[in-house]
């Protein structure tokens, strides 16, 4: 008996289960109240922002169907939801999986996706409420997971994709019965952990004296540079200042002949609206504002999202991506920072492999064996990988992994 059939008869019938097309259709208070940790990517004011300007939607793919469960008129459970037709924006690539469902004639597109759009940062996607008297958190996150099935079977969509879930809902995914039906899928990130450092320095005394005079050389020739750095939150950070940096962004994304989906509006809404959740780094030269990193903090974690320059100057992307976001973490007591997906340069600067999951259910799959086969592949290739970067580690010793 799985936690949703569990429940009576009567506190089903108490229950309501109802697919939202736009977020502002929930009341914000009650998003937000069950949304842990201040994460900065599932607070209504976030997602909002994203729809209001245009972020997501028809045009690149994302269509917000947000999951609310009422008890008594009351929301006590959520999902952030987008119907997909494409994979942009998801760091958890199924190209293959896509190009095998066209071979035999079948639609891969839509699909629907319980993820923050653009943001590979590990996270709640399962919003419950604690302690709640009559239903409790395993019941409320069945229910959700049983509403994306239900609404996959309703449309005819190729299934249901859980991105960077949080370790404790990973692990409650991971061990529902395999009746179930889901798929895991593992990735490897690299994120920097605070070992109680109250330095910067402290923190190079724990690196090898190659690293850490490296890292040291990188700092004193952007100092000698004479380039300087400002950190900036909500409040501090003006139209300029977001104007420059959305430049920055939009430069980064058509040089790597990308699409960049945010604009200068929505920047400008999230530090009215969520003015403690920013951390912009703004490096300046000569009265000019060259290059600037934009990231955003929850109560533990500082996440590094996007980056962007107008001159090419040595080590200027460590120093404002990497080492502005340690200094900060340190100087704020922040346990862990997740500077985003990829990139093995940020080994040396002190970030080290850490696992990432994601979670799938297929409403049909004709091809079973072929998948679990798939699956297992990957694992094997991506514990190998770790178990390589593992041996490039800056550590004199092994850092505790706090997530």
């Amino acid at each position: 008996m799985n936690a949703t059939e569990s429940l009576t008869q009567q506190l089903l019938s108490q229950i309501e289960i109802k697919s939202f097309s736009t977020i502002d259709q929930i009341p914000a208070d009650q998003w937000n109240a069950l949304a842990p940790n201040q994460y900065p990517f599932i607070l209504h004011e976030y997602l909002n922002a994203l729809e209001t300007h245009e972020c997501v939607g028809e045009k690149y793919g994302w269509i917000p169907c947000h999951i609310g469960v009422f008890h008594q008129d009351q929301l006590i459970a959520a999902l952030p939801l987008y119907e997909k037709y494409n994979n942009y924006g998801e760091f958890v690539f199924d190209q293959a999986w896509e190009s095998a469902w066209k071979q035999v004639g079948l639609d891969y597109y839509p699909k629907l996706v319980s993820a923050m759009p653009y943001t590979p940062a590990r996270g709640p996607r399962f919003l419950t409420t604690e302690n709640h008297p009559h239903i409790d958190n395993a019941q409320q996150q069945m229910l959700l997971l049983n509403a994306i099935k239900s609404l996959c079977n309703e449309y005819q969509l190729s299934g249901a994709h859980i991105l960077f879930a949080d370790a404790k809902q990973q692990s409650w995914l991971e061990s529902l019965p395999e009746e179930n039906n889901l798929l895991f899928r593992h990735d490897t990130q690299f994120h920097w952990f605070n070992q109680d450092y109250e330095t910067f320095d402290d923190f190079l005394a724990k690196l090898t004296s190659k690293k850490r005079k490296n890292i040291k050389q990188e700092r004193r020739a952007l100092k000698e540079s004479g380039i300087t750095f400002r950190i900036l939150d909500g409040h501090t950070a003006t139209k300029t200042d977001w104007a420059n940096f959305s430049y920055f962004y939009d430069k980064t994304f058509i040089e790597k002949w990308s699409t960049p989906t945010l604009n200068k509006d929505f920047f400008i809404e999230v530090a009215q609206k969520l003015p403690d959740s920013i951390v912009l780094v703004l490096a300046d030269l000569d009265d000019q504002c060259i290059a600037g990193a934009l990231m955003f903090r929850s109560e533990d974690t500082l996440y590094g999202r996007h980056w962007g320059a107008i001159k090419d100057v040595k080590h200027l992307h460590f120093e404002t991506c990497f080492y502005q976001g340690i200094e900060y973490a340190i100087q704020q007591g922040i346990k862990i920072f997740e500077p985003g997906a990829g990139g093995e340069h940020k080994i040396a600067r002190g970030f080290i492999p850490v696992p990432i999951h994601s979670t799938h259910w297929l409403r049909v799959n004709p091809f079973e064996e072929g998948i679990d086969h798939f699956i297992e592949q990957e694992k094997a290739a991506v514990n190998g990988y770790m178990d390589e970067c593992e041996d490039m580690s800056p550590y004199k010793v092994p850092v505790k992994n706090l997530s």
